[in-house]
């Protein structure tokens, strides 16, 4: 399984609003790192939400239920989207205060690619993530 980090903004696209329609597809992605991500997402594969911007915190994990495809906003078929459905809301919420202040996540993709909207996530640091998470 992979674990994956899918950040949206909660004014334009929050946690409540994706569980209140019970999934999207993941579009809008401009960046070819984050494309690349999305092509490597398998079916089963978990992703935690992050509010970017505002909050600034992992608040719930979503499921990948479709595989990557011709993100259907654009023409240019050098642009995909995924489709997730909610899984869960985290208990507690893990600020990207509390992800910096772990040396043990000093590597993970969010602290390291800070602008990127889709990142991996090793298994360990979804581990550390989730203990904080309670």
């Amino acid at each position: 399984m992979g674990y994956w980090l899918i950040k949206s903004e909660p004014s334009a696209y929050s946690w409540d609003q994706f569980v209140a329609e019970g999934g999207t597809f993941w579009n809008g992605v401009r960046n070819y790192a984050a494309r690349n991500n999305l092509r490597s997402m398998k079916k089963g594969d978990l992703a935690f939400w992050y509010h970017s911007n505002e909050g600034m915190e992992i608040v719930g994990i979503a499921k990948v239920v479709k595989e990557s495809y011709q993100d259907p906003t654009t023409t240019d078929p050098a642009w995909l989207v995924v489709d997730f459905k909610p899984l869960k809301k985290l208990k507690k919420p893990v600020s990207l205060v509390q992800i910096k202040a772990d040396a043990r996540l000093a590597n993970m993709d969010l602290v390291r690619l800070g602008r990127l909207s889709v990142g991996a996530v090793r298994e360990e640091e979804w581990d550390i993530v989730m203990e904080m998470a309670k």
